[in-house]
């Protein structure tokens, strides 16, 4: 059930007899994609400073702990995500402190710079220090045009940039996105509707609105020619990616795209693993995945492989073995009905058992509202889908120029 506040927070709420817990999920619309080019980070960093206390709670982690509880959030492309679990009798507590951070997060110099340190060093850790860590630093490069803002991971093009953000800087952040009219809060667990509607009133009526920054729509300068980037690293294989442009999210093809790699990479069963790993591919790689980055804007849908030897002519072949197997899913009968329900099938059991989790159906309810769906609504387009539908999409996709990364061991 949805309500809306006069502030323009949206609610949607759901009942759950089965657990004496509730979860509280925020998600605000705004992502590393409403970064400028020469201040990236700045999305992840503002996710971390949240935390940090706000106006009537020095310590937010403190306070929920203390109501019995646990928080997490993560930073997106599009969405930033907070969420928070704990007894339904401390809802009031959740939605304190969501409203307090909401209505004025602490934004002093020295939170700033305790979460700068907090975010460079995740920085180092996830992209210097880790394998294949600046993989997505350099796909995106050259997969996106250099001005659209999927053409660097959400973390940030490097750690200068989060160190570069000041006070101003995370104030214009914060007045520009963090906005009731630019959120969604779901509410899952042992509450019913009027008993949640209530209390959101009283915690966020008093919340005011704000006008939220406006969006520019960005070409995306996919590639007009395959590219072929090579990078090396210490590494302990050759790693292959390659990533075809596919459409935005709500799309027809988006949703048939993202069914084409389950086909191709999930499962004992699937595409990659029968033919490519223990298949005739065997010997040239020892993995494969497929997946999508998927995106409000045009993403990527990637093939990946790691490859058995640092061998140039293992590496090339590899290449042309992903795409192979990917282009045949374009050929007329070879896809049956029964292959696709079976992978479809395997969809809806995972949404299913999905969403009879209070807290993951909080966040998926959230997600739905903030596009405007329904929560079966991704599922329904989906069990939808024909072999032809999927036979268009690969026909479409996998003739793209594609830009593909081989990231190989230092000689």
């Amino acid at each position: 059930m949805l309500h809306t506040l006069s502030n323009g927070l949206r609610i949607v709420h759901s009942y759950d007899a089965n657990t004496a817990m509730v979860a509280v999920n925020v998600l605000y619309n705004v992502g590393s994609r409403d970064e400028s080019r020469h201040l990236t980070g700045i999305a992840h960093l503002f996710e971390h400073l949240m935390f940090g206390g706000s106006a009537n709670v020095p310590s937010f982690d403190g306070a929920l702990q203390a109501a019995g509880g646990k928080s997490n959030a993560w930073t997106g492309d599009d969405f930033t995500n907070f969420y928070e679990t704990l007894p339904a009798a401390n809802l009031d507590t959740a939605l304190w402190l969501e409203s307090d951070r909401m209505l004025a997060v602490d934004l002093s110099e020295h939170s700033l710079e305790v979460q700068r340190a907090v975010v460079i060093e995740e920085f180092k850790q996830q992209c210097l220090d880790r394998p294949y860590g600046d993989l997505m630093h350099h796909l995106r490069r050259i997969a996106y045009a250099e001005s659209h803002p999927y053409s660097w991971p959400v973390i940030g093009l490097e750690p200068d940039h989060i160190a570069r953000v000041t006070r101003a800087d995370a104030v214009n952040w914060f007045e520009g996105h963090y906005a009731p009219g630019n959120a969604v809060l779901a509410i899952s667990g042992h509450v019913d509707f009027d008993t949640a509607c209530k209390a959101a009133e009283e915690w966020f009526a008093d919340v005011p609105a704000r006008p939220v920054a406006p969006r520019a729509a960005v070409n995306p300068g996919f590639p007009e020619a395959d590219i072929i980037e090579t990078v090396t690293g210490d590494v302990p294989y050759p790693l292959v990616v390659v990533a075809f442009p596919m459409s935005s999210y709500g799309t027809p093809e988006y949703f048939a795209a993202d069914t084409i790699t389950d086909l191709l990479a999930v499962g004992r069963s699937s595409r990659f693993r029968t033919g490519l790993v223990v298949g005739e591919g065997k010997g040239v790689l020892s993995e494969a995945d497929a997946s999508i980055i998927g995106c409000e804007m045009p993403g990527l849908l990637l093939l990946t492989a790691r490859v058995a030897d640092n061998d140039d002519a293992l590496i090339s072949r590899t290449r042309e073995l992903l795409i192979e197997y990917a282009r045949r899913l374009a050929e007329p009968g070879n896809l049956s009905e029964r292959e696709l329900r079976r992978c479809l099938n395997n969809f809806e059991s995972n949404f299913r058992f999905s969403n009879m989790d209070y807290r993951s159906k909080a966040t998926n309810l959230a997600t739905a509202v903030m596009h405007g769906e329904s929560l079966e609504h991704d599922l329904d387009v989906r069990l939808a889908l024909t072999p032809a539908d999927i036979r268009k999409a690969a026909a479409d996709i996998f003739v793209r120029p594609s830009a593909t990364v081989v990231y190989r061991p230092e000689q």
